[in-house]
């Protein structure tokens, strides 16, 4: 409106008080043009708004465009963490345990995939190389008898969390479970063979696993 003002003033100012007052000036004529000028200038600043938004949309398309190159950038560069082993590397049928001890802590010694090595497959451990959520599994199959189960539990920093557990007289038994946890840097993970049981396993079949891998750094 202070533009169409402005347009107002400075045409009455280049008319002079005589032409109003006489018949050289049409004043409606006048008013008609500064009408028109207002229409065009009215056009002309739709235009702009209309490019505007235009461009607003361009920025946002590029903008969340960029976002998705981050987010694929950055889990580009997340460490690939995977393992799964079991427990025999030897051909024929063979059972691990029983034990003396409360706990004996099980080597999964035939290594299927160790990405990134944090499982050691000396020790039976596994090592969380950054903080994350890291996702494992555990397969366990024994010779069924009266005296003794399988028994196996998964511990973080020694602390139990899960088991798999199965018990029958006769024949082949097994057991699985699974777990996802909130590991901090540095924190450790194996599966424990509780006192007075035994596990199974053939290097040939794999019957009795242990799996885990890194679902998302935190």
């Amino acid at each position: 409106m202070w533009i169409l003002a402005t347009v107002v003033m400075l045409n009455v100012w280049a008319v002079t008080a005589d032409d109003v007052l006489s018949s050289k000036i049409d004043i409606i004529e006048e008013l008609q043009k500064i009408k028109t000028v207002g229409t065009r200038m009215e056009k002309e600043m739709e235009r702009l708004k209309t490019e505007n938004e235009e461009q607003a949309k361009e920025l946002k398309i590029l903008y969340d465009t960029k976002i998705q190159m981050d987010e694929l950038i950055k889990q580009n560069q997340a460490p690939k963490v995977a393992f799964s082993a079991s427990l025999l590397t030897s051909f024929g049928p063979q059972s691990v345990g029983p034990f003396d001890g409360d706990l004996h802590t099980l080597i999964y010694k035939h290594i299927f995939l160790n990405t990134g090595n944090a499982y050691d497959a000396n020790t039976g451990i596994f090592t969380a190389p950054v903080r994350g959520v890291y996702v494992f599994r555990v397969f366990s199959k024994a010779f069924g008898n009266p005296l003794r189960a399988v028994t196996a539990g998964l511990f973080k920093n020694d602390q139990h969390i899960i088991s798999t557990h199965g018990h029958q007289e006769a024949g082949f038994i097994s057991s699985s479970n699974g777990v996802s946890l909130l590991l901090e840097k540095g924190d450790t993970v194996k599966v424990n063979l509780y006192a007075g049981q035994w596990i199974f396993d053939n290097g040939e079949h794999h019957h009795s696993t242990f799996s885990g891998h890194l679902l998302f750094p935190m």
